[in-house]
């Protein structure tokens, strides 16, 4: 996150969310969607666009250096997105950082309803399927405890973290 003065800091909550590796909670809104909602899905194919959707109106936690930085993560191979399409226009996205066998989700934005959720639904099934053994989803909120997210203890996260950081995946790079 971008710190007061501007400057790229790494933060870590005392609690953290994460989502069951064998999938997002699909509510019947959303299995719809995923049915008929029109979308076309791609990966890595536009990481800067999906960061940069990510930028509020206000209040942003992002910077111009942040993009700078995880923009470099992507072209190093850590950092990885899932682009949401409707129409030729990117609708939606999610971002962030694959370490051995963790994915650790950083942010993500929609523009059309839904598309946000079908970033989330996606990036978690492609993570299963590469053989990612944890999805970090960072800080609860209601709208991820909703899709099934669940907390871990700082501790248990550093622990897993431990045991999965030298696991590779096709998506994830070796600690130097």
């Amino acid at each position: 996150m971008a710190g007061p003065g501007g400057d790229v800091d790494w933060y870590t909550a005392p609690v953290r969310a994460l989502f069951p590796i064998t999938g997002v909670k699909v509510s019947r809104s959303l299995a719809r969607r995923l049915r008929n909602g029109g979308f076309q899905v791609t990966f890595d194919q536009e990481f800067e666009a999906v960061v940069r959707g990510c930028f509020r109106p206000q209040g942003n936690w992002l910077t111009e250096d942040f993009v700078v930085a995880y923009t470099r993560a992507h072209q190093e191979g850590w950092g990885h997105s899932c682009e949401v399409w409707k129409d030729g226009v990117l609708a939606g996205g999610i971002y962030g950082l694959a370490v051995g066998q963790s994915f650790s989700a950083e942010s993500m934005f929609h523009r059309v309803t839904d598309a946000s959720k079908v970033a989330l639904w996606t990036m978690v099934e492609q993570c299963r399927s590469l053989g990612f053994k944890a999805f970090d989803a960072q800080i609860m909120n209601p709208h991820l405890a909703s899709m099934g997210a669940y907390e871990v203890t700082e501790r248990e996260f550093l622990g897993l973290l431990k045991e999965l950081r030298d696991q590779p995946t096709p998506w994830s790079q070796r600690r130097a």
